[in-house]
């Protein structure tokens, strides 16, 4: 299945233009409550990793609408 959007300028690898597709999203500074977010390019494999503030309004990895976080 094909997007219906392309993706930012932002989300494109640097090696190949290809679309980088989230992979994992993992605590990079608990002090300064930064995230590790890191990305895949569809195209070549090519990791690439961006530190972001951390989202106090988001769900956490893995968990479900409806499931409680325990």
């Amino acid at each position: 299945m094909r997007n219906l959007v392309q993706p930012p300028p932002s989300l494109h690898c640097d090696h190949c233009n290809g679309e980088l597709r989230l992979k994992l999203i993992e605590p990079a500074n608990p002090v300064l409550e930064l995230d590790a977010e890191i990305f895949v390019c569809a195209k070549c494999g090519h990791q690439q990793s961006h530190v972001v503030p951390h989202d106090h309004y988001s769900r956490p990895y893995g968990v479900r609408r409806g499931q409680a976080v325990r």
